[in-house]
């Protein structure tokens, strides 16, 4: 199969992708990001998800972004949906990445350049180097745990299942079901993609987590382990049920 960058980048870029940043206090690094995603001259959506900090103040300014804000805090992933709705107005895939400067946008041109011709698969930016000893052994865990999890669910087979960077087709994944709205919002996204036999890939990307990254983790283990938790026990039930009444 015949890759996209066999095609010409800009107009590939231009036409048909645009970027979604969800944020939520990161007032130190959102604003670098969003500056240096423009430079990929696609369209970028930012969505402030109720920020109680100065977020909001770095990014409402910056010219070139749509800025969408919501007035509470409702989670990751419902940033991400209201990002897709918007995002699915004007281009049919949406690259996700995070605000927190962990992510190097230009490497949403890996992404795109692993889309396969004809076929819309969700791509995972599979994070290089998480085994180092400056990355947070909350992510190195995490990481595992539910790699291990979305398998046992009936998702893919993957080895970044919480990686943020991605490139998702729309209007495809609006119309998945999905239910969690926080960080469970993009493991819940693998299984049902693979449910409705949508291709779901992987391909190397950069990460910093290093001394010069000034990043801010709003994941908390105790509550994020309990919804994840509930997640993974309500998919595997459905999962089991499905399969009994296929049978019957």
């Amino acid at each position: 199969m015949q890759p996209l960058h066999a095609a010409r980048t800009d107009d590939i870029l231009r036409n048909r992708f645009a970027a979604l940043i969800p944020v939520y206090n990161h007032e130190q690094t959102v604003a670098d990001v969003v500056q240096r995603t423009l430079k990929l001259d696609i369209p970028v959506v930012v969505v402030d998800d109720g920020s109680t900090d100065a977020t909001f103040e770095r990014i409402k300014g910056i010219e070139g972004a749509r800025v969408l804000r919501h007035r509470f805090n409702r989670g990751k992933g419902a940033a991400i949906m209201t990002g897709f709705a918007e995002v699915a107005k004007i281009s049919d895939w949406a690259i996700t990445l995070d605000a927190d400067g962990q992510h190097d946008p230009e490497d949403a041109k890996t992404l795109i350049r692993a889309i396969p011709e004809n076929q819309r698969p969700i791509v995972i930016g599979k994070r290089q180097g998480m085994l180092a000893p400056d990355v947070p052994w909350t992510s190195r865990f995490g990481r595992e745990f539910s790699n291990f999890w979305v398998r046992m669910a009936g998702g893919p087979v993957v080895a970044d299942s919480q990686s943020g960077f991605r490139a998702y087709p729309l209007p495809e994944c609006l119309h998945l079901g999905i239910i969690a709205r926080r960080f469970q919002f993009e493991i819940e996204v693998l299984v049902k993609a693979k449910w409705s036999q949508m291709p779901v890939t992987e391909v190397p990307v950069r990460v910093s987590y290093g001394p010069g990254a000034r990043r801010i983790s709003h994941f908390h283990p105790f509550f994020d382990f309990l919804r994840n938790t509930g997640l993974f026990s309500r998919l595997i039930t459905h999962r089991i049920l499905t399969r009994r009444f296929r049978r019957h």
